[in-house]
């Protein structure tokens, strides 16, 4: 399994194993998911909300989203289409 920080900053798969991007995880790694929405990486701050299963990071994620971009998004839109994100079981990880 996956830690938090492996599964925010996976940038791909290889086969079984997920695949890191160490630095971004080095930078921004203890950041809390709308922390992350505030600098702009909603591609984290969102697999933060998948990770921690509560609607109110979700609902972060959407707000700051919607603010940026001048969006009208819900929780119930295609998020996961929209950043590319799923979840997904992998034991293993390769570190970049």
């Amino acid at each position: 399994m996956l830690s938090r920080e492996e599964f925010i900053f996976t940038i791909g798969y290889d086969g079984p194993a997920a695949v890191i991007d160490s630095q971004a995880k080095k930078h921004y790694g203890s950041l809390s998911t709308r922390e992350l929405a505030e600098k702009g990486l909603f591609r984290a701050a969102y697999s933060s909300a998948i990770w921690s299963k509560d609607p109110k990071d979700l609902d972060a994620v959407v707000e700051v989203y919607n603010r940026v971009s001048g969006s009208s998004l819900t929780a119930n839109s295609s998020l996961d289409r929209l950043f590319g994100v799923f979840p997904i079981e992998v034991s293993r990880s390769i570190t970049l």
